[in-house]
């Protein structure tokens, strides 16, 4: 069975940094990509990012420059370094293994999805 399993995420002022990581077990990001994203809090499930087989990264604008992915091969890990974040950035992140969903959990239970991670941003 494929299991996402995430850690990092918290509470952070206004232009800090956090690491989101991302753990597969039956699931090879190498080969078949992942996905980062934020559910806000009026329930809109934004694309962060994307990890594709090759690879290549793809970021929404508004945090492209300030967030970074990364991937141990070994650990079957993604990372996202998040620099500078703002408030427009809070939210629960969750990594899947599709980029192609318009509705993160709990408004879905279609592919692959890690249990989510919360990231607070305040002044």
């Amino acid at each position: 069975a494929v299991q996402l399993v995430q850690s990092g995420g918290g509470s952070v002022q206004i232009g800090g940094s956090l690491k989101l990581s991302c753990t597969a077990s039956g699931y090879n990001f190498d080969a078949s990509g992942m996905a980062w994203y934020r559910r806000t809090a009026g329930n809109q499930c934004d694309l962060v990012s994307v990890f594709s087989r090759g690879p290549t990264l793809w970021y929404d604008p508004s945090v492209e420059g300030r967030f970074t992915v990364s991937h141990d091969g070994a650990k079957n890990t993604i990372y996202m370094q998040m620099n500078n974040l703002k408030p427009e950035d809070a939210g629960v992140y969750f990594c899947s293994g599709e980029s192609y969903h318009i509705r993160c959990p709990p408004e879905t239970t279609s592919g692959y999805w890690g249990q989510g991670t919360q990231v607070i941003v305040s002044a």
